[in-house]
């Protein structure tokens, strides 16, 4: 057991979803939060009642975000990880994909994140750790091309970081772009090459091995870092 507490934005299912359900595993305390009901969510909080919360939150809703904050005044986390992402117009190029797609990609991937960071910094401990999830598609000196739309989204959450950072160094937080992998989910598809099972343990344990080392890194599941 711990007294380590971990608030995961975007639980509902996929990665976030198993990335408190392994903190849990690991004796953590987890809050949990999910745009609305979650059957496994709840599953969790049946089994893990003590230790586990779940809150109701939007992350492109810059209100819900701060009321969240508001509830969450007078504790400590020490680990803030927000993963929200959504994958649209994958085969697409802007010469035919929808204005909507890349902007709604834009907003939930990239702005709003980074916003959420903003807004909950100030809870997270002394040498505490902010994560956001990326992905290596987010790297331009590696782009080949696939996933355009998406993977300019990612590039402008890692753009967005690199000046938060800069901004609020004085925090001394460990802040972390992590890249997972490709992962067998509803938006990694079938093909994907990883299951949650492969990556999401290995995440976990790279953020604990990342504790205490303040300033931003774009790394892998492995820790390696990645090119921006």
């Amino acid at each position: 057991m711990t007294d380590q507490t971990v608030l995961v934005v975007g639980a509902s299912r996929g990665l976030g979803f198993a990335l408190a359900a392994e903190w849990l595993d690991r004796g953590w305390h987890v809050i949990a939060t999910a745009r609305g009901r979650s059957d496994g969510l709840a599953a969790l909080a049946e089994r893990h009642d003590d230790r586990f919360e779940i809150e109701t939150v939007d992350i492109n809703d810059a209100d819900g975000v701060r009321a969240l904050r508001n509830r969450l005044d007078g504790r400590r986390l020490d680990v803030l990880f927000i993963n929200a992402g959504i994958a649209r117009a994958i085969e697409e190029s802007p010469a035919t994909a929808s204005e909507r797609d890349f902007l709604d990609m834009m907003l939930t991937n990239a702005f709003s994140p980074v916003r959420a960071a903003e807004m909950l910094r100030d809870v997270v401990s002394e040498g505490g750790t902010i994560a956001i999830m990326t992905s290596e598609l987010g790297s331009i000196a590696n782009a080949n091309g696939g996933w355009q739309l998406y993977s300019s989204s990612k590039a402008a959450l890692n753009m967005l970081m690199k000046g938060y950072a800069a901004k609020n160094a004085a925090d001394g937080h460990t802040l972390l772009l992590v890249a997972p992998g490709w992962v067998r989910t509803e938006m990694g598809g079938s093909e994907a090459t990883l299951s949650i099972e492969e990556s999401i343990p290995l995440v976990v344990d790279m953020i604990a091995a990342s504790r205490g080392k303040p300033g931003l890194r774009y790394v892998d599941r492995f820790d390696e870092e990645l090119p921006w």
